[in-house]
């Protein structure tokens, strides 16, 4: 069976990735199964409730030469600790390539697009499969999701496409308004603790000498509500201390971007994450807080930055 899951601390790309793929590998003859490598955000929980599906199970633990297909990432520190014992067989990403090798030829399927679920939405039509609104809400979601509803630099023209042909098949009349309902359920952290607040979204990145790499933590809360996270400003420090001793990480950083307002503002622990701060992106840190401006996305805007910063001196 091939196994297939996105990344660790999944968002909703990851999670509908795993299901809409392991739907068609299903289709096209190849026994699969969706699987997650973490707890749903709240997002991403409000789609499947939407849906009226559950959530997939958890990965076991799987036993060397396990076949398994990645969604949404092919980076080995974002992905199961023995990812170089199992068989990578497929991966889909609309990442940056990491480090992942492998024994024989995978097939890989890479976009520079602003979502997994739009490159999978190629491979039904080209496949010629049918896209059922279960997989087309789930689709579109993901979308909505990781563009920020096209807000976020990372969109491309493919993204809305993608949008405006699953919308009626997920049967969405008003796409805006079900954009908004979605950035609500993630706005509502209630009394989630700091710790799980800062692993909602959260990736650990190697920058610098890849003999010696730095291990950054970059966390992001996407919210229609900043005041809210701010206002547990001191609790989201402590946690980011603890996960940078826990995890012997060089530095860590927590964006909070403002959905609406397409700002960020990210929290600093420490003079060491200040003084990358200040050098790599020009801006100060006042009170733990760095204005970050419109550089809203991790992926396009904050990682490439960081890994210019650090790159060796030729």
């Amino acid at each position: 069976m091939m196994y297939v899951f996105g990344h660790l601390n999944p968002d909703t790309d990851a999670i509908a990735s795993a299901l809409v793929y392991a739907n068609l590998l299903r289709q096209q003859g190849t026994e699969a199964q969706a699987f997650r490598l973490g707890e749903l955000n709240f997002e991403t929980a409000y789609v499947l409730r939407e849906l009226g599906t559950g959530a997939p199970a958890m990965l076991p633990e799987l036993a060397p030469g396990a076949e398994v297909a990645l969604v949404d990432h092919n980076e080995s520190n974002q992905t199961v600790s023995n990812i170089h014992e199992l068989s990578v067989k497929r991966v889909v990403d609309h990442h940056k390539l990491g480090d992942l090798t492998t024994s024989s030829p995978p097939y890989l399927r890479f976009e520079p697009v602003g979502c997994t679920s739009t490159i999978l939405l190629k491979l039904y039509r080209e496949g010629n499969v049918r896209v059922e609104p279960q997989e087309a809400k789930l689709m579109l979601s993901a979308i909505l999701s990781d563009t920020l509803h096209f807000r976020s630099p990372t969109t491309t023209q493919d993204d809305r496409d993608a949008v405006e042909f699953l919308a009626p098949i997920a049967g969405i009349q008003e796409v805006g308004e079900y954009a908004l309902a979605m950035f609500a359920a993630k706005s509502d952290l209630g009394d989630t603790p700091a710790d799980k607040l800062l692993k909602m979204d959260y990736k650990v990145f190697p920058f610098g000498d890849p003999l010696n790499p730095k291990e950054w933590g970059l966390g992001v809360i996407e919210t229609t509500n900043p005041g809210y996270v701010f206002g547990r400003q001191a609790e989201l420090l402590e946690a980011m201390d603890r996960a940078k001793a826990d995890d012997k990480l060089a530095g860590i950083l927590l964006s909070v971007v403002d959905i609406l307002n397409e700002s960020n503002r990210t929290f600093v622990i420490s003079a060491a994450e200040e003084k990358v701060i200040q050098e790599a992106f020009g801006v100060d840190t006042h009170d733990k807080i760095a204005d970050l401006g419109n550089r809203i996305s991790r992926k396009k805007q904050i990682v490439p930055t960081l890994e210019k910063y650090f790159a060796p001196e030729s």
